[in-house]
């Protein structure tokens, strides 16, 4: 029988290690919400958001502060230009859901194929060590990169979600996302929403990849082989169009890899994602009832915003 407080240590340490997780699922799924596409090219730019950090911070010995700057700027310039030279392509010529799958799929492959190129197939991280101090809080020990981790993911969720209620930019790309014709009527441009919802996600990759290159060696095919799909299974689980509710999915299937160590070794959790993608999609399709939380709705004009001062 567990002990409690085994039990309290897979918990904190299920929910801390599905921190970056949560972010790429997010960034996934806000994709899927707004540009209407299953962006599996989401591995390439993660991988381009850690190849930047790391040039940065191993190569030339600089600071976090610049090695993030170079990410993000990296991440949202390759974000930016997938929108602009692929999907909004794509999207002139009413290509099928094939086309765009195949495009993200065979372009995350060739960034992999550079990055390995390039970077080699050794596992690496960011930093010389990716030892954090530690300290007992009650029953369980608490790893300082833990706090910064979670910290961050509900800083970012917060800032994500104040960017869509508040903002003019955040509403119409709501509308965008409800109905892109109809938002287009009342003089609200898509393709801005489109490359608003790209850089955003992009913000959402390069933080996260900076959480996972600080906590764990990576190589180039990891994210296509394992974060990926995980993203995918999170989005499946919370229902198309339920942006925050892909992060809590991701929170849950990293409980369920924390609790999973206690029957299969580490080496085999990827197994387990890939088992419940499975058993989503057979029993799942539209998502797991119950806990949805999607974007505000589009369809009440908010006085003062850019859709209401359009429609006027």
């Amino acid at each position: 029988m567990l002990q409690p407080e085994i039990i309290l240590q897979l918990v904190w340490t299920g929910l801390a290690n599905a921190s970056y997780a949560c972010l790429f699922a997010v960034a996934f799924a806000l994709v899927l919400r707004v540009n209407k596409v299953w962006n599996f090219g989401q591995a390439g730019q993660m991988l381009i958001a850690y190849s930047a950090m790391f040039i940065v911070l191993r190569w030339w010995h600089g600071s976090m502060i610049v090695a993030v700057s170079a990410g993000l700027a990296a991440t949202v310039a390759a974000s930016l230009a997938i929108e602009q030279f692929g999907f909004r392509v794509l999207r002139r010529r009413r290509a099928s859901t094939l086309s765009y799958f195949i495009l993200t799929l065979v372009l995350s492959q060739l960034i992999v194929f550079v990055g390995e190129l390039v970077f080699g197939t050794e596992p690496t991280t960011l930093t010389d060590s990716i030892v954090a101090p530690a300290f007992a809080l009650g029953p369980i020990i608490v790893n300082v990169w833990d706090c910064e981790a979670l910290a961050a993911t509900v800083a970012l969720l917060l800032l994500l979600y104040l960017v869509l209620m508040l903002s003019p930019a955040g509403q119409n790309m709501t509308a965008v996302a409800d109905n892109a014709a109809l938002a287009e009527l009342y003089g609200i441009d898509p393709n801005r929403s489109y490359r608003m919802s790209m850089a955003l996600s992009a913000i959402f990759i390069t933080m996260g990849m900076l959480l996972l290159g600080t906590k764990t060696a990576t190589v180039p095919s990891t994210p296509l082989q394992q974060y990926l799909i995980a993203s995918v299974v999170a989005t499946i689980l919370a229902g198309v169009g339920n942006v925050f509710s892909a992060g809590f999915a991701a929170f849950a299937l990293g409980l369920l890899q924390s609790f999973s160590i206690l029957i299969v070794a580490s080496r085999w959790q990827p197994l387990v994602v890939y088992g419940v993608l499975a058993i989503t999609i057979l029993l799942f399709p539209r998502g797991v009832g119950g806990w949805q939380f999607r974007l505000p709705a589009a369809g009440r004009l908010a006085p003062g915003s850019a859709r209401a001062e359009t429609a006027r």
